[in-house]
């Protein structure tokens, strides 16, 4: 193994970028683990004051877009977002 020696300066330089580096990371996951976020069927219908069978329908019909795990499905908070703004009611966007 090789060592090698760089100034307290140089060394000092480098963390700081490093350390920025970081932050600038760990803000973008933040977004990404929001957006991510997978819900179950539970806490879908609740979200939309949907029952378990409209929820059923949405899944067969395509729209609302979903991933089985085992026995259970999940639904992605960004796919569920994208179908309340193309919901509509009486001709009245949501």
């Amino acid at each position: 193994m090789d060592v090698k020696t760089i100034e307290e300066k140089t060394y000092e330089v480098m963390k700081k970028h490093f350390d920025l580096f970081v932050k600038e990371i760990e803000q973008l996951c933040e977004g990404i683990k929001m957006r991510d976020k997978w819900l179950d069927n539970q806490e879908v219908c609740m979200l939309l004051h949907i029952s378990k069978r409209t929820l059923q329908y949405y899944r067969d019909s395509g729209t609302l877009p979903f991933s089985r795990f085992g026995t259970k499905c999940f639904y992605k908070v960004s796919d569920v977002e994208k179908l309340l703004s193309n919901s509509t009611i009486k001709g009245i966007k949501l």
